[in-house]
């Protein structure tokens, strides 16, 4: 267990109890697909950031517990309709469900995940909640809609790729640790902070993702080397080595964009590696990393400040 999950141990535990509970349904295959997904493992890094944050501001309530869990369920429902969008069969080193259901199950399951959501958040009884999470829902639906639209596109910008990666996973970073603020009736000048925290955090965890897919091992990913490239994502690493390389290796990259083929995937590797794009890569992320932990360190020193550092520094030392 990482230094950032002990201090919140009992906290998370309580996570995992409501999850269960409030992955009810009348129908089975609700149920069924809903554990799957939630079981599957994962590094609940988004519930974490919210249980982090608020014991880091000195949150002495229990509402913190409910919030984590709504912002697992709105993670969860958004990996569900991911997988469907771009064909994924591995998700975590098992079977997506959509792979092992089908798409429309899986589909549904993400609505009914994301209506449960709302349905907590009504009983936390917050307007400002209400607001930061119905906004943030609608901005990762814009940034998935986004990717979409760039995908097989070879021309897509650095600036256009960072947009997309704000929106679709950096907006639900931000989310958890501004919502934990709001419930600890933090100023507005402590929620612009650890929003900001969240949104650095975000990208910095989603670089690493993108480095990852051109130099992780499949059993430490769970999910296949080179999917990016698959699914004709044009991620941070191809932009900057189509820029950085020859022009015959520069076509050869976009016309694997283009084609969303996996065919010379060791020689797009090897160019991403050799022009320097994977330590761009990275260089990006730890860049994002150290705001975060600028920002952190003028938090309230204590154990759980702590642990939001060591949890963002885990985001871009990992391997997986």
């Amino acid at each position: 267990m990482q230094s950032f999950h002990k201090v919140v141990t009992a906290d998370f535990d309580s996570v995992n109890q409501l999850i269960i509970e409030q992955l009810y349904s009348d129908v089975g295959l609700v149920e069924n697909i809903g554990h799957y997904i939630v079981d599957s493992g994962g590094k609940r890094l988004r519930p974490l950031l919210v249980l982090l944050t608020a014991n880091a501001l000195g949150y002495k309530g229990a509402q913190h517990i409910d919030l984590a869990t709504i912002i697992e369920f709105i993670h969860t429902a958004t990996l569900l309709h991911d997988d469907v969008v771009d064909v994924s069969s591995l998700r975590r080193g098992r079977p997506t469900a959509n792979a092992k259901w089908g798409n429309a199950p899986s589909v549904l399951v993400g609505d009914f995940l994301y209506s449960r959501a709302f349905q907590m958040m009504v009983k936390i009884g917050s307007m400002p909640i209400m607001d930061i999470l119905s906004h943030t829902t609608n901005v990762i639906s814009e940034g998935e809609v986004q990717q979409l639209v760039n995908v097989k596109d070879p021309e897509v910008t650095e600036a256009n790729y960072m947009l997309v990666i704000h929106k679709k996973t950096a907006a639900l970073f931000e989310a958890a640790c501004e919502t934990a603020a709001v419930i600890c009736h933090s100023s507005d000048v402590d929620r612009e902070k650890v929003r900001t925290i969240g949104y650095h955090l975000g990208v910095a965890f989603q670089l690493v993702d993108d480095a990852l897919d051109y130099e992780g091992d499949v059993e430490l990913l769970g999910k296949n080397v080179g999917d990016d490239l698959a699914e004709g994502k044009p991620t941070l690493p191809l932009i900057h080595a189509i820029s950085h390389s020859s022009a015959a290796d520069a076509e050869l990259i976009k016309a694997a964009i283009r084609d969303g083929a996996v065919d010379k995937l060791q020689q797009i590797v090897s160019i991403v590696q050799s022009c320097g794009s994977l330590d761009y890569t990275k260089k990006c992320a730890k860049d994002h990393a150290d705001k975060a932990l600028q920002l952190i360190a003028t938090l309230p020193a204590n154990e759980f400040q702590s642990a939001l550092a060591d949890l963002t520094r885990f985001s871009i030392d990992r391997s997986s």
